[in-house]
């Protein structure tokens, strides 16, 4: 009986990668209905956490059903990363590393929620709200480690002996977070703390009534060093002998930064409307997951001073002739 219901959990690796990159849309998706919540002014919609009012159901006022309806998406969030976390275990074959990057899913969404109802108890203080979007990156970052992961086995990918290219991919990404970081002081900074109007909530003011638009200015900085960098990257894995299986998706990478400075001058220069700045946050989103898939593939380093064992080339992939890579 044991082994009958064991033997009907079990997941193959296929259908597992699909419940992975489920999880991974919907944490996704959250961050840019959170970002709606705070850009609609409806993060006090419901003053009180989990009911709304009281009450199971929101009352029929648009910054009620707002903040109610992301309430309820992270519903929707929890049992897709559960799914992920849970079947880790029943994936055949099993891989602890699966089942530790699944663990860390449910554990991120718990604590989400006690930061969420900290966010509401606290009147939307901007350390807070802050704290609340940069664990929802830290959660798209175990989930997409998960996603990859799942897709293949250890031996498909073979490791990159190009310790230059791959490092330098790598040093993109404390460049990435900070950019990150900035960005969310300059919305906490800003006019869309989270609140609607009548609302009292505190905003960052260490630099007086100039902070916001100093924040933006480092925040501008940072974002051009960030791109510049990855742009030299680029560069770098073009040269004869690189391995460029990351090309690709730093290309996009770069893409994306240049669409997120141009929404940036014009959301600065019409004094930040809510719709903007949402497309802004959610390019910033897209780049992340971008860079993210970057680092993925430049892939693992071969160890120093052993030969590259041959192993099976990733499906789809060419291996230009001269360089050896793909």
């Amino acid at each position: 009986m044991r082994d009958r219901l064991k033997s009907r959990l079990e997941i193959s690796p296929e259908r597992y990668a699909q419940v992975t990159l489920v999880a991974l849309a919907a944490l996704a998706l959250i961050v840019l209905t959170g970002a709606g919540v705070r850009l609609t002014g409806s993060g006090l919609g419901c003053p009180d956490w989990p009911k709304c009012y009281g009450g199971n159901t929101p009352p029929l006022e648009s910054h009620a059903v707002i903040e109610y309806g992301n309430r309820l998406l992270t519903g929707f969030v929890g049992i897709a990363v559960i799914a992920a976390s849970v079947l880790a275990w029943f994936r055949r074959p099993y891989r602890w590393h699966l089942a530790l990057f699944g663990a860390l899913l449910p554990l991120g969404v718990i604590g989400q929620a006690i930061l969420g109802a900290l966010v509401v108890e606290y009147h939307l203080a901007p350390g807070l709200v802050m704290s609340h979007f940069i664990l929802s990156m830290m959660l798209l970052d175990a989930a997409f480690a998960l996603a990859w992961c799942s897709r293949y086995e250890p031996w498909q990918r073979r490791r990159s002996g190009d310790r230059f290219s791959v490092w330098a991919v790598r040093a993109l990404i404390p460049l990435g977070q900070l950019t990150i970081l900035a960005g969310t002081i300059a919305t906490a900074s800003g006019p869309h703390a989270g609140a609607h109007e009548g609302q009292l909530v505190h905003r960052f003011d260490f630099e007086g009534a100039g902070t916001l638009e100093w924040v933006v200015q480092r925040h501008a900085a940072i974002a051009a060093i960030y791109g510049v960098a990855a742009i030299a990257v680029w560069f770098l894995l073009r040269r004869p002998g690189a391995d460029r299986r990351a090309l690709r998706p730093l290309t996009l990478v770069i893409g994306l930064l240049a669409l997120q400075g141009a929404i940036g001058g014009i959301q600065w220069a019409l004094e930040l409307p809510a719709g903007i700045v949402w497309a802004h946050v959610a390019v910033a989103t897209g780049n992340w997951l971008a860079m993210l898939w970057t680092i993925a593939s430049a892939g693992r380093l071969e160890p120093r001073g052993e030969a590259s064992p041959a192993e099976p080339r990733d499906p789809g992939r060419q291996v230009p002739a001269a360089a050896g890579h793909a």
